[in-house]
């Protein structure tokens, strides 16, 4: 059976997980391949509304099996919490539901405290981060002093590298960025505690995929946050730190191409971002507070994260376009149609026009 894919068209927010939950009804294994807890998708269930930053919406199911690929940085608090919520909902949540890449990456409050220094620094040409420390702890990755999922499986050397993480990152809080620094013993403390619950869910994922896809199995792989993003082909530097395009499936989850089956993207009836960063076809005015909502309904336009507001605009078909060449789509999902509803004219950016020049 195939490895499909679900990813956002747009700057995230498009309601994949809405999709996801549609689709996850025929799957056997839903699998997170990138990001962090800064990004958010909610599914309502009857009178629950759960919003899972961390844990694959496709756990509502009670068939499926979730996975948390190696291309996640994982905040081991914001999961566990996710996992209580879950509990006290009735949803069973065992280390055979819920398994977790030993090579996916850790967020530590070192990494979200670097994360607001540095935004601070950037004064005027903040990026518009969420401040969870997605930033830092791919870059520690990237720079090969992160700190992995699999190395809580033995809490000696684990103890000593969270201590020694937090003390690095508090000599530059302190000598660089000038600000207080954090208490090392406290978030070490706080981190062999986590290291000891999720110990038993903790192992080989791309393995467990790999024997899934090969035994007939579904899976099907949930991306967070949106094309836009994409911190190679997103509108960069506003961008996120990962890649959730189609192929950052493949590399997240650690399983080959010949398993690919469908691509389906989602986008919304019109646009969406939030943070800072370029919005050809953004709005102002009655149109964008009848398109973001007052926030008083779990879908209107306010981050799932942050709460803030997002900015809105019109369907812009230029981006759309670019998305559906850069992933590849073999479908399109639209959501949201129904929200233009009594607009007595609406829009699209059908092309560019820069320098005598159209796009």
């Amino acid at each position: 059976m195939p490895l499909d894919i679900i990813v956002g068209a747009q700057w995230g927010d498009e309601g994949k997980g809405r999709m996801v939950d549609l689709l996850a009804a025929k799957a056997d294994y839903v699998a997170r391949f990138n990001g962090g807890d800064n990004a958010g998708h909610t599914v309502t269930v009857k009178d629950n509304t759960f919003k899972l930053h961390v844990v694959p919406s496709g756990i509502i199911h009670p068939h499926t099996i979730s996975v948390i690929g190696n291309g996640v940085v994982l905040n081991p608090r914001t999961l566990l919490e996710e996992i209580t919520t879950l509990l006290d909902a009735g949803v069973e949540v065992t280390p055979q539901r819920l398994r977790i890449s030993h090579a996916a990456h850790l967020i530590t409050p070192a990494h979200r405290a670097l994360d607001s220094a540095q935004e601070a620094a950037r004064g005027k040409d903040a990026i518009g981060t969420t401040m969870r420390g997605i930033g830092p702890a791919y870059t520690d990755k990237v720079a090969r002093r992160g700190l992995r999922v699999g190395q809580m499986l033995d809490i000696n050397t684990f103890e000593q590298s969270i201590h020694h993480h937090t003390e690095n990152i508090n000599r530059l809080l302190v000598e660089y960025y000038r600000t207080e620094p954090i208490d090392s013993h406290t978030i070490t403390e706080e981190f062999v505690g986590y290291a000891k619950q999720l110990r038993p869910h903790i192992g080989d994922v791309s393995a467990d995929l790999y024997n899934a896809l090969s035994s007939g199995k579904r899976v099907l792989a949930e991306g967070a946050q949106g094309t836009l993003l994409d911190l190679d082909h997103g509108t960069y530097p506003f961008v996120t730190s990962s890649n959730p395009i189609a192929a950052g499936a493949l590399s997240g989850l650690g399983i080959g191409i010949k398993h690919v089956g469908r691509i389906i993207g989602i986008t919304k009836a019109f646009q969406t971002r939030v943070g800072a960063g370029p919005f050809p076809s953004e709005v102002a005015g009655k149109h964008a507070e009848r398109l973001r909502g007052s926030g008083e309904n779990p879908w209107d336009e306010y981050g799932t994260t942050t709460g803030r507001p997002r900015r809105v605009g019109w369907l812009d078909l230029v981006l759309l376009r670019y998305a559906v060449r850069i992933n590849g789509f073999t479908e399109l999902a639209l959501t949201k149609l129904d929200i233009l509803s009594g607009f007595d004219s609406q829009k699209l950016c059908k092309g560019y026009q820069a320098g005598g020049q159209h796009y």
